[in-house]
């Protein structure tokens, strides 16, 4: 049970990952910003990466470390995550 829960888990953080992946590889291309599909990315990802622009804004107006942060915010907790579900099971 456990280790489903486990893999449910790491599939939500995979899956969250490959969203700020597209949504970084879809900044190079502006306009693809206006595409259903990148406008289902920015939904799902703006409010994570609202918090780190928040603590680092966006360099000159053009660059944006958020998702730099995001994406090391994102494997901390699922290695926290992790390791409480195998610490306590």
């Amino acid at each position: 049970m456990v280790y489903l829960i486990g893999k449910i888990i790491h599939g939500a953080f995979l899956t969250y990952t490959i969203f700020l992946f597209v949504r970084i590889v879809g900044s190079w291309f502006p306009k693809l910003s206006q595409h259903r599909a990148m406008r289902f990315v920015h939904f799902y990802t703006d409010p994570y990466l609202n918090i780190f622009r928040r603590l680092i804004p966006p360099i000159g107006g053009t660059l944006d470390l958020s998702p730099i942060l995001g994406f090391f915010a994102l494997e901390i907790l699922e290695r926290m995550i992790m390791g409480f579900l195998s610490a306590v099971f």
